[in-house]
């Protein structure tokens, strides 16, 4: 019973749309109107600014950390069941019932999974993001590889089946959501970051 309302709990958490909070309270129109269309950091960064798309970045990922340190630490949550609280805090974001399941793509708020149950692997994949960024300058392109890597690299610190295949299912979603963006990366019509 604890876990039920505990994973209900996260998915809400996970489910609050902070890019669409944080540019409508910084005076800005609906995120989901402009730019690409999606809520997370990458659009609110390309359309509201750097300063609005960073706090958007540490929301997303915090939706994830919270229920996080709640079920480990007032719960004693820990392996993989502290791994599904973070896939619902995950699947939250990706399908918010606020906003009719229609969510961002996950790269943030599983940053802030990983944060909390392998710290290992959030370095190693985010070394493997910030060289890829460096390299080609597409967000969306560094965001599959680092998910690519995760469920292998979590396997590899973790040694768990279970939050490897949890972790699996995170990748997975993580790339499907961005079937759009491998589209125009093929065609070469993919947005480069601006730095």
């Amino acid at each position: 019973m604890t876990l039920t309302l505990l994973l209900f709990a996260a998915y809400l958490i996970g489910a609050i749309p902070t890019g669409i909070i944080i540019t409508k309270l910084a005076g800005g129109e609906d995120i989901r109107k402009t730019g690409s269309g999606n809520i997370g950091a990458s659009n609110v960064y390309r359309v509201a600014g750097r300063k609005l798309g960073v706090v958007t970045l540490i929301g997303d990922c915090l939706k994830a950390v919270i229920p996080l340190l709640i079920a480990s630490q007032l719960f004693a949550c820990a392996g993989a069941t502290l791994a599904l609280v973070g896939l619902a805090a995950f699947l939250g974001h990706c399908y918010p019932v606020y906003l009719g399941f229609k969510g961002g793509k996950g790269v943030a708020t599983a940053l802030g999974v990983f944060l909390i149950i392998s710290p290992q692997t959030i370095l190693c994949a985010l070394a493997l993001f910030a060289l890829i960024l460096w390299r080609w300058r597409y967000i969306s392109l560094a965001s599959i590889s680092a998910a690519g890597i995760t469920p292998f690299l979590t396997l590899l610190f973790e040694r768990s089946l279970a939050i490897f295949l949890i972790t699996l299912i995170i990748a997975g979603v993580v790339i499907w959501r961005h079937r759009a963006n491998i589209d125009r990366l093929l065609t070469g019509n993919e947005n480069k970051l601006k730095l």
